[in-house]
């Protein structure tokens, strides 16, 4: 006997209303799974930013006088950024002086994302800008890291395109890193008349290691680093002067390294190899303390150590970037005085 129209659409119906309560219920716990942070004020030598948007409201998304971060946001690791920005407004002396500036892909759920920040931090200044997967996503090669290949990870590459044109500075940070200082010290790293941008430099790292047998023995690419002291860096915290870039073009640069990269293998990384293409011998090097890195495993191989977070408490060490493949955030607890509490917000395994 056939069903009735009717029954079939209550059936429908129903399965509908599941659908959306189980996505209602997913939001709500992605939104209220983080306590709301406490209101952070800056001291009394701070300068008062008072600029004017468009609408004439008040902002300092453009301010050159405010501290400008970028760091890229998704649902997936949304614990580290958390605990990244609770980091940054605890250790600043004039946290109400930054703006955060959050590249999000464009299939993103942007009002998740931006309820969530809001939930937590109500009082921060912040922008979420939607990034194109699509526009990286045809020159990425297959990395020896899965998790590498991830086209938001390249969103650094365009943050001169992303970023409004009155932003002239700006650092960027990685989503998996724990900040115990003032980062308006790094915002203020001098940068000369002509670098672009810059980073801690580790001059005794294997620099060759990051580039193929091919690249080495071919005769014109292996002369990319003749004039240049090339020094692996850490892409992971950088001070980037957004117009000097725009006025080179750098983007374009970096992209045509990716493309060289789909034609012939030059490199086994993500996007780490074309900004050292593009950039190294040739940045302002910044104190090593600035980005304590790889703790908790061997990013290059993805191999895990059993020690997981054996961290480096040393008074020096003002940025902690777990980028390791084991650290959990049972391991940062057991150190939770020294990271300032910022852990609280972390529940389950930190981005690597």
């Amino acid at each position: 006997m056939p069903r009735s129209p009717a029954i079939f659409h209550f059936l429908l119906l129903s399965l509908f209303a599941v659908f959306a309560f189980a996505n209602a219920t997913a939001v709500s716990t992605m939104i209220q799974q983080f306590k709301e942070a406490p209101q952070f004020y800056n001291s009394l030598d701070c300068p008062v930013i008072v600029d004017e948007d468009e609408e004439g409201e008040g902002s300092i998304l453009c301010s050159d006088q405010a501290v400008h971060v970028a760091m890229t946001l998704d649902t997936a690791y949304i614990r580290g950024s958390m605990a990244a920005i609770l980091s940054v407004l605890q250790h600043s002396s004039c946290p109400q002086n930054i703006a955060f500036h959050f590249v999000a892909s464009a299939t993103a759920n942007a009002s998740l994302l931006r309820s969530t920040i809001s939930s937590s931090f109500p009082y921060l200044n912040f922008q979420v800008y939607p990034f194109d997967d699509s526009s990286v996503s045809r020159l990425i090669s297959t990395s020896i890291r899965s998790a590498l290949d991830c086209p938001l990870n390249y969103a650094r590459s365009y943050l001169a395109n992303l970023l409004p044109c009155c932003v002239r500075r700006v650092v960027y940070l990685d989503s998996d890193l724990v900040l115990v200082d003032d980062i308006a010290k790094l915002a203020a790293t001098p940068l000369g008349d002509t670098s672009v941008l810059a980073a801690p430099e580790y001059c005794n790292a294997n620099f060759t290691s990051y580039f193929t047998l091919t690249f080495w023995s071919n005769p014109s690419l292996s002369l990319t680093f003749a004039n240049r002291k090339a020094c692996y860096f850490n892409t992971g915290v950088m001070v980037i002067d957004l117009a000097r870039w725009r006025e080179g073009d750098y983007t374009t640069k970096i992209e045509e390294w990716m493309e060289l990269q789909k034609r012939m293998r030059i490199y086994e990384l993500g996007s780490l190899p074309p900004f050292l293409l593009v950039f190294a011998g040739n940045i302002v090097p910044v104190d090593h303390r600035w980005n304590q890195h790889g703790l908790g495993g061997d990013n290059f191989r993805g191999k895990k150590n059993g020690k997981c977070l054996l961290i480096l408490l040393e008074e020096h060490i003002v940025y902690y970037h777990l980028s390791g493949n084991c650290l959990s955030a049972e391991k940062v607890t057991e150190s939770s005085r020294k990271w300032g509490g910022a852990v609280k917000f972390l529940k389950l395994k930190i981005r690597c």
